[in-house]
């Protein structure tokens, strides 16, 4: 019962991203998603992947970890992305267990990761997450910093960049969400001018993917919709 609740949750969103992708003007294909799973149990992770999706994100290392070890079974079915905010005593979990992390801010946490990631799993990829909004509680580095802390991480081992993730303030409608993607969209075009080999714009959340999408989005990061509200 659950399986097929999540399974229908699934093929509401990835409708909804259709949807939202063809009144932009864009192909499908061009934006993944992401199922965010913290709070969440293994067995939702699990069910998910029954029904298909491959790409989960948590935003909790300690949960994060004891999730991908309790689901070692379906390791190289999944890809796992750490979204939340890294603090540099908990760099080496990431480094050891995930696949991707979007939230690298500084220099030093970058460094760090590249250093604790073993060497024989492939490069971690890593995205910059951009503060597009000055959000006084929000991570993120500043928009015109961003292109300096972008060329330093690219030249690290053990590192692939692919992009940047922004986390802006809610706001109520669409185009007030669009015109704050688009900030984040700006940056990444900033990198991509600078000859950065970037791919990857992940915005958008459950209740504003759409305007993400419209501003460029690649990948948008939904939990709500897919797993239902968290307690």
């Amino acid at each position: 019962m659950i399986m097929t609740m999540i399974g229908d949750k699934l093929q509401q969103v990835q409708a909804r991203i259709v949807t939202a992708c063809t009144a932009a003007g864009r192909d499908p294909a061009s934006v993944r998603l992401l199922a965010v799973s913290k709070t969440f149990p293994a067995e939702a992770v699990r069910e998910a992947r029954a029904a298909g999706q491959i790409a989960f994100g948590e935003n909790y290392v300690q949960e994060g970890v004891a999730k991908i070890e309790g689901l070692s079974d379906l390791r190289a079915g999944l890809e796992w992305h750490c979204i939340g905010p890294l603090q540099s005593n908990k760099t080496r979990p990431v480094a050891a267990h995930f696949d991707w992390v979007h939230s690298i801010d500084r220099l030093k946490i970058a460094e760090r990761l590249a250093e604790q990631r073993p060497a024989e799993l492939p490069p971690l990829q890593v995205c910059l997450q951009v503060n597009v909004d000055a959000g006084a509680n929000k991570s993120g580095v500043s928009p015109g910093e961003t292109l300096a802390l972008a060329r330093a991480v690219a030249a690290l081992p053990r590192l692939r960049l692919r992009g940047l993730m922004a986390i802006p303030e809610p706001v109520p409608d669409f185009e007030a969400q669009r015109a704050l993607f688009l900030r984040a969209a700006a940056v990444f075009e900033e990198m991509r001018g600078a000859g950065l080999e970037v791919d990857t714009l992940s915005l958008g959340m459950s209740a504003d993917l759409e305007a993400a999408i419209a501003a460029g989005s690649t990948m948008v990061r939904i939990g709500t919709a897919i797993f239902g509200g968290r307690g």
